[in-house]
């Protein structure tokens, strides 16, 4: 679990002549989404990425901060280092992945792992089926990111080769992927959510499974009826063509599943993220050099500067063609800059300003589900880490959920099922970073497609409004009445 070595700043620790007023607080926040908006829609760039625009906007905010809200360039820069430290993991996870992949091409084990699922999937049941193999492995691993680094790329490949379009493919891997993380005691962002709402972890991970459940059962049968549509007839001797060019490349082998059983023993067994894939990372090295026949300085320049596949097959070559450690640097630049805006949003007061005029403009547990949701997912568009969008609701709304009786597994479970979901929808988080990096597929693209990101604060909401599995303090594990819209906070008349 990541550990915080700081809580972001509240309201109520904000000196008042220091304090920004929510107008203001949305001055930058508007800047920021104008330049976006700007960069990425309407200039004629061919290629727009929202690295300037980020940077523009940090800049902007830390003058704020300086003139309007008296902060010194020493905190808005311990700022830039607290938000940095946040995603520090995301950081080292992106690097490692980037080679874990290109090691695993060059070892044969994505190229192994999509002929033998050309072999045994059609495209009428891939989506549903790729979308609930992730999940399953999501689930034992504990990990989204692990799941869309390894898995999710030979599913690209494999629905390529079926004639499914690979932002649908993208989405269905990630809704699995995000589904077993949700409600894996294992998960990183599980463990944190009930840590800082002080909620049981298996009373966490009880209270996210059904909602998580019905929004995932409506995903897999979306992707179902999506199959139907999507696979139509294979061209004749398109998975001939696809087969023999991976042969022809690859030695295509059971052998080459060493390092993906590995990396995922090794993270059955409890031990973390970073050291299980860095392991997937020299076990792919060497079974590049023992089963595909690589020289040892081969291998390392190809986990370095990528893959140049030739198996003859353009499509499949295009998925194959991975930069390695050096493709990680855009991404990882994109993260940084997120990540320091976030930061200076954090200590300027502006999230902790945000978050106190939303938690004033509730009045029932239906709006108080409704809020914290929009809370969570805020964070996400504002820090760009989906570690914020537990962090700062988590803590800034949870004494509302005392004043309400409702039980902490009520916030644990919101900020969870509207934060750490829609993480991969926002083009310039962690999340939305790493699976558009890793899956090939930007995040507008298989955004669409992306139903649990959608469906998970729907049914959240439905909860909140019909008091469906709302649990109360003195009934805890109880659902609430079918009317919960109207309580009152318990408070005292004093």
């Amino acid at each position: 679990m990541p550990s915080l070595s700081y809580e972001p700043v509240t309201y109520e620790e904000l000196s008042p002549d220091r304090r920004p007023t929510l107008t203001q607080a949305l001055v930058p926040i508007g800047v920021m989404l104008g330049l976006l908006t700007l960069w990425m829609v309407f200039l004629p760039i061919e290629e727009p990425s929202p690295h300037m625009p980020l940077l523009w906007s940090g800049t902007f905010t830390g003058l704020i901060g300086w003139y309007w809200f008296d902060r010194s360039w020493e905190e808005l820069y311990e700022g830039i280092i607290d938000g940095l430290q946040m995603g520090m993991q995301a950081i080292l996870i992106l690097m490692i992945v980037y080679m874990l992949i290109a090691s695993w091409i060059a070892a044969g084990t994505i190229p192994t792992l999509i002929v033998y699922g050309l072999e045994v999937l059609t495209p009428s049941v891939f989506l549903p089926v790729a979308a609930v193999l992730a999940f399953g492995t999501a689930f034992t691993v504990g990990s989204s990111w692990t799941t869309a680094g390894t898995l999710g790329v030979a599913f690209i490949g494999i629905g390529t080769g079926l004639g499914i379009p690979e932002p649908m493919t993208a989405g269905a891997v990630l809704s699995g992927a995000y589904t077993g993380d949700k409600i894996s005691p294992l998960s990183d962002t599980t463990n944190l959510a009930a840590a800082v709402t002080n909620t049981d972890l298996m009373d966490h991970v009880s209270a996210m499974r059904v909602g998580t459940g019905v929004a995932f059962g409506l995903s897999v049968l979306a992707y179902a009826v999506l199959g139907l549509q999507a696979g139509g007839e294979i061209p004749v001797g398109q998975l001939e063509t696809i087969i023999t060019g991976l042969e022809g490349s690859y030695t295509i082998s059971a052998l080459t599943f060493v390092p993906f059983v590995v990396a995922f023993a090794l993270a059955l067994r409890g031990h973390p993220a970073i050291p299980a894939l860095l392991a997937g990372v020299f076990v792919g090295a060497g079974t590049a050099v023992v089963v595909q026949g690589l020289a040892p300085v081969e291998a390392w320049q190809t986990i370095h500067f990528g893959t140049e596949p030739a198996t003859g097959v353009e499509s499949i070559d295009k998925r194959l063609a991975v930069d390695g450690l050096s493709g990680a640097m855009w991404v990882i630049s994109l993260v940084m800059i997120a990540l320091s805006l976030g930061g200076i949003f954090e200590r300027t007061g502006i999230l902790a300003v945000l978050a106190h005029g939303l938690a004033r403009t509730i009045r029932g547990v239906g709006s108080l589900t409704i809020g914290t949701a929009v809370s969570a997912f805020s964070m996400n568009v504002l820090a760009a880490e989906q570690y914020m969008s537990i962090v700062v609701p988590g803590l800034t709304l949870r004494n509302l959920y005392d004043e309400y009786n409702l039980d902490s597994s009520n916030l644990s479970r919101a900020i969870e099922a509207a934060g750490t979901t829609t993480s991969a929808l926002i083009p310039w988080t962690t999340g939305g970073i790493y699976m558009a990096g890793v899956l090939g597929v930007p995040t507008l693209e298989y955004a669409p497609y992306y139903l649990l990101g959608f469906l998970s604060p729907l049914v959240l909401i439905v909860m909140g409004l019909t008091g469906w599995q709302i649990r109360f303090q003195e009934h805890a594990g109880e659902s609430a009445g079918p009317s919960v819209a109207d309580v009152q906070p318990n408070v005292d008349d004093n």
